[in-house]
């Protein structure tokens, strides 16, 4: 029963959720990747009613990854070096958390400095990785059924997503349809990529791309329930000048 609760309260959010996902790359290879996830609060207003002029909350909290590893180092040595690498990519993650009841601003800002493009994470795990390291949960009870990763060789840039566990993508997928049956709601649940290149875009396999006029930036927008019921479909490949 926690569980189903837990899982429509986190697709509540997701339908009244906008996410900016910003990759800028520099000619060495380098950059910065933001994760940026905020309420729409004209969405959200539909779905909580009259509970959404009784929130209270405010929150303004910032924090690094590698904070949690150290102060709770005795739970990281449990895990496997495996599972202890994969943490360690998320090491120089930065995380800001804004959530303000009298300004009805609710957002979580996720973002990392990188040397080169493999060395990436896939942001949108990083919160669920700290309650893992906290409350030294496994890894193997993670919700998780899709991983993304970022590649660049020579002058081609994947985004790549794959499935990493088809029984829970199903299970998932069956949960976000019948969802949709039940909530009628016209709500705003945007999922845009925004990313920057250091030389000219020649193509990108997704034609709803919009490449800017200067050739070396693109953006492609789509649902975020899109996105979860087939993670595949967001993959891309960029070919550059």
């Amino acid at each position: 029963m926690k569980k189903n609760i837990l899982l429509l309260l986190a697709l509540v959010f997701l339908n009244s959720c906008e996410v900016t996902e910003t990759l800028n790359i520099n000619s060495d290879n380098s950059g910065t990747i933001e994760f940026d996830s905020h309420r729409n609060e004209n969405s959200y207003m539909q779905i909580a009613g009259e509970q959404y002029t009784k929130e209270t909350v405010f929150e303004d909290t910032t924090y690094i990854f590698q904070d949690y590893i150290a102060k709770y180092n005795n739970n990281f040595v449990k895990y496997t070096a495996t599972e202890q690498e994969m943490f360690n990519k998320f090491k120089n993650v930065k995380v800001h958390i804004k959530k303000s009841a009298f300004d009805k601003d609710f957002r979580t800002t996720i973002s990392q400095d990188f040397q080169k493009v493999a060395d990436v994470a896939d942001l949108s795990k990083t919160e669920n990785y700290i309650s893992d390291i906290v409350h030294n949960y496994a890894l193997t009870a993670e919700e998780h059924y899709y991983n993304i990763r970022y590649t660049l060789k020579d002058n081609q840039f994947n985004r790549v997503v794959s499935i990493t566990d088809e029984a829970m993508f199903k299970e998932q997928k069956e949960k976000l349809e019948s969802y949709n049956k039940v909530y009628q709601y016209n709500l705003v649940q945007t999922y845009l990529l925004k990313y920057h290149f250091p030389r000219k875009i020649k193509s990108v396999s997704n034609p709803n791309a919009i490449i800017s006029a200067d050739k070396k930036s693109f953006e492609l927008q789509f649902a975020i329930l899109d996105f979860l019921k087939n993670p595949v479909s967001t993959n891309l490949e960029v070919v550059l000048d």
